[in-house]
């Protein structure tokens, strides 16, 4: 039998192809993250820069302004007369700036520069000259238009200002190209070390898509989310192994069970089919009947275990009394197990509990205990099924006085359509334990098979109702 996935020639190409790194999500989420980081190095680095320049266009301005109102001051007016001694003084005396002295003409009186149009006010000067030597350097000064309609122009060197400006654009430029260079570098690198664990979790579901259903992940120990996802997926693939394994052994089971009463079911159609008697053909029919209907109690079993299985809450939940319970298969067996020639004993609590759970459920689970035991027992034997409260939980227990389990198969007998070889001749079909330990899961209880000396004795253990459960 065949558990994997049929191959596709086409679907098989398909998942061996690995991811592009440069299509991958890790490689996006860190190119984006590469992107925040150079869009706000870049605006952190522009905005010092550009505060850098505005302070120092500042003290440059402040200092052309202070030089002009000196000058002013000195001349005690402001047409070219009054100015011309002031800045011939000045040009010989303070080589730090730039001076300019027009008439109305705009014929240069006195300068370090060459001459301009007269505007007013500030003027950036891309470069310039000394009178001698010359020289190219930019300039920031301030341009006054005299009474007289001549021109003044008071200027300073702006090399400092200039050259931070280049450089702050060299920076961002540089810082660009490095934020790039680290960003897509990162990613790749980053990208390949995920993607190389991603592949081999990719790898290990392949092959066991291909049929090697014990392939694991293997863990990297740094303890990390892939180890946390890796962890989780095996304990995944060990829980479906283990349902594979029970579907396998279940099928194994129902084949080695069912032979049997399906070549009997055929031999009484034969012989129906052979008989002239009619009532020869039908007591064979009568026969196949029975055969039928225990082989659909098979199946209806078998249906009703995976249901009961693939449930995570009690259905039709509802507070149950303990003691309604035991009397209920009290009327059920009693009767039937006189019938065997056994003794039922049924021992009730001295205060009645509750239980949370489905009714029609726990009569099934005690009714399954009460019927192995007298189907297994040999006649007077001593039947006893007792509860009490124990440690905030209610114990059921059923004993008897038969032959009992082996310690080694006491795990086993309560897998689906397993029966010992002791049991083979009893009427059953191996289901009756499995089913009792469904009903105690659901219930969120546990169940123990121990030794009674002689016999078999069978606990288990359910959450007491609560009223602040509900």
């Amino acid at each position: 039998m065949c558990y994997g996935i049929p191959e596709s020639k086409t679907s098989s190409q398909t998942i061996v192809k690995r991811l592009p790194v440069f299509r991958s999500s890790s490689f996006r989420i860190i190119a984006l993250f590469a992107g925040c980081f150079l869009v706000s190095g870049l605006l952190v680095t522009g905005l010092s820069g550009y505060r850098g320049q505005k302070i120092l266009s500042q003290q440059i301005r402040q200092a052309v302004a202070n030089e002009r109102d000196e000058a002013f001051s000195e001349a005690h007016g402001r047409d070219v007369s009054h100015l011309y001694p002031v800045i011939k003084e000045l040009v010989q005396n303070e080589p730090g700036f730039y001076y300019l002295l027009q008439d109305d003409q705009e014929h240069s009186i006195i300068s370090n520069m060459l001459h301009l149009r007269p505007i007013a006010g500030w003027r950036w000067l891309a470069w310039t000259h000394r009178t001698s030597p010359s020289d190219r350097h930019p300039v920031i000064g301030y341009g006054t238009v005299l009474y007289d309609g001549g021109y003044f122009f008071v200027g300073i060197d702006s090399t400092a200002l200039q050259s931070l400006h280049h450089d702050l654009w060299l920076t961002l430029s540089w810082s660009s190209i490095v934020f790039l260079l680290i960003g897509l570098g990162g990613g790749i690198i980053l990208s390949r070390l995920i993607l190389g664990k991603i592949e081999t979790i990719s790898l290990t579901a392949r092959e066991i898509m291909h049929g090697d259903i014990t392939r694991r992940i293997t863990l990297s120990a740094t303890g990390d989310e892939f180890d946390h996802l890796a962890d989780s997926l095996n304990a995944m693939l060990d829980r479906n192994e283990a349902l594979i394994a029970s579907v396998r052994q279940v099928s194994d089971d129902i084949a080695h069970d069912m032979r049997r009463p399906l070549a009997r079911l055929g031999q009484y159609l034969d012989e129906a089919m052979g008989a002239s008697v009619i009532d020869i053909r039908n007591g064979a029919l009568l026969r196949a009947k029975a055969g039928l209907r225990d082989a659909l109690e098979i199946f209806s079993s078998l249906l009703r275990l995976a249901q009961i299985e693939s449930r995570d809450r009690v259905p039709d939940s509802q507070v149950c009394s303990v003691q309604r319970l035991l009397e209920k298969i009290e009327s059920f067996y009693k009767s039937v197990a006189e019938d065997y020639g056994h003794t039922l004993i049924i021992i009730t609590p001295e205060s009645d509990l509750m239980i949370d759970g489905n009714r029609v459920l726990l009569v099934q689970m005690l009714s399954n205990l009460i019927e192995n035991a007298i189907n297994h027992s040999p006649a007077g034997a001593r039947i006893v099924l007792s509860a009490e409260l124990q440690n905030a939980e209610i114990m059921f227990v059923v004993t008897d006085t038969g032959p009992g389990i082996p310690p080694a198969e006491r795990e086993r007998v309560f897998e689906k359509m397993v029966r010992l070889d002791s049991s083979r001749t009893i009427p059953g079909n191996g289901l009756g334990l499995s089913m009792v330990r469904a009903i105690v899961c659901l219930h969120r209880g546990i169940i123990r098979l121990q030794d009674n000396k002689p016999g078999l004795r069978c606990e288990i253990t359910l959450p007491v109702f609560s009223v602040s459960e509900k």
